[in-house]
């Protein structure tokens, strides 16, 4: 028999967690659901952006330590992470936490409600772990919106020995089998040479032409792109004054597509728009990465599977299926360990995350709803992983 992977273990086999334990967990869950809602709106209230989230990493933990957990606070080289572990279990299952916000929005992503329902699925699970089978682990990780904090504590091993990953994002939409863009950053710097505009236009190299040069390329680049590929961004500065011929200008741009294969042509193209920019106006231009590439969501089938059971028995709505949106460092943790990312719906649909709107979304009844339901389903689902996993161990198999 080949070795054990997520999918074969929750596919191949019918045995899900002993139900009386499954009530249990569910009724740990409601027991904590005013701590739960409670660190909500506390972090909801006291925004923090990427890698500056020392408060809400911190009560994330206290909250674990009270019930049990042995926490680590600035985990794997990053002060705003923690790593908090409880069970002896052979099956490990990590359920990951978001708790940044995005600037000048707030939490207009609602990763407050991400990381009270990680809380409350650990929470359901703490009593129950050992006799599920399980370890559980409690990932905290900082800088989502802007930074890849997951791709940064993948390399530092914070994954290793994990058998699989889970999380949930609030939406506009119910969407179990997610899917999300590979995305990449660039940072763009022309240097040129000042100079008069009417005394010695001739003696200067304009940094802003550069830039625009390279800004009409990508336009006409676009036309030529696949559809799922795309490319956008900002200027941050192109001069200071009219009077003057910018000796400098600077540029932040994304680049995604479906697949994270993709993003190495679409980089050289991209940079090579720059580089035209920089040789037609007699500029240097430096190009660098800011931040580790995302790559795209890869839900894993069997864990899936388990979710969709799940998720509909707590009474979450009938998910849709979707194409790939938004982006995600937890694509990365997809890449080395299975792993799932639902996203539920708090909105039907009238406001979506980067919105002023969603802003208050995540704190609305029905975003305590999804905290409450995504706990309990996640909790379950890695309550039936385990017993799929420990079917298998056994020797229960239904391959014919």
């Amino acid at each position: 028999m080949s070795p054990l992977n997520a999918s074969e273990a929750a596919v191949s086999e019918p045995a899900v967690a002993d139900p009386g334990l499954k009530a249990a967990v569910r009724e740990r869950v409601l027991a904590h659901q005013g701590e739960l809602l409670a660190l909500s709106r506390r972090v909801h209230a006291h925004p923090e952006t990427a890698f500056e989230e020392h408060r809400a990493a911190e009560w994330c933990a206290e909250l674990l330590r009270a019930h049990g957990y042995a926490v680590t606070p600035g985990a794997h080289g990053l002060p705003t992470a923690f790593d908090a572990r409880l069970g002896t279990g052979p099956v490990t299952v990590a359920v990951v936490c978001e708790y940044d916000a995005l600037p000048g929005l707030g939490h207009a992503c609602g990763h407050n409600l991400i990381a009270a329902a990680g809380l409350g699925a650990a929470l359901g699970l703490a009593p129950y772990a050992d006799r599920l089978g399980l370890t559980v682990r409690v990932i905290g990780a900082p800088a989502e919106e802007r930074g890849a904090g997951k791709a940064l504590l993948l390399d530092a091993g914070a994954f290793d020995g994990v058998d699989a990953a889970m999380m949930v994002h609030p939406c506009p939409v119910e969407v179990a089998d997610f899917h999300s863009f590979a995305l990449g950053t660039l940072s763009v710097r022309y240097t040129g040479r000042a100079a008069h505009p009417s005394l010695n236009p001739h003696e200067g190299r304009n940094a802003a032409d550069a830039l625009t040069v390279a800004q009409v390329a990508l336009g006409l680049l676009r036309q030529q792109l696949p559809p799922h590929w795309r490319v956008h961004g900002i200027t941050t500065a192109a001069g200071t004054a009219p009077n003057l011929i910018p000796d400098s200008a600077t540029a932040e741009y994304e680049i995604r597509a479906s697949v994270a294969e993709d993003l190495a042509e679409l980089r050289a193209r991209v940079e090579d728009c720059f580089r035209a920019g920089a040789l037609a106006a007699g500029c240097e231009v430096e190009l660098t990465r800011p931040e580790p590439d995302y790559l795209d969501f890869r839900s894993d089938a069997g864990l899936l599977g388990l979710w969709r059971a799940n998720a509909a028995a707590v009474g979450r709505p009938e998910p849709v299926e979707s194409g790939p949106f938004a982006c995600t460092d937890m694509g990365n943790v997809s890449h080395a360990v299975p792993a799932i990312h639902p996203v539920l719906d708090i909105t039907g649909g009238a406001c979506g995350p980067h919105e002023a709107a969603f802003v208050e979304a995540a704190v609305s009844p029905e975003a305590d709803r999804a905290i409450v339901e995504g706990a309990v389903a996640m909790a379950w689902t890695a309550a039936d992983f385990a017993a799929a996993r420990g079917s298998r161990a056994h020797g229960r198999t239904t391959d014919q």
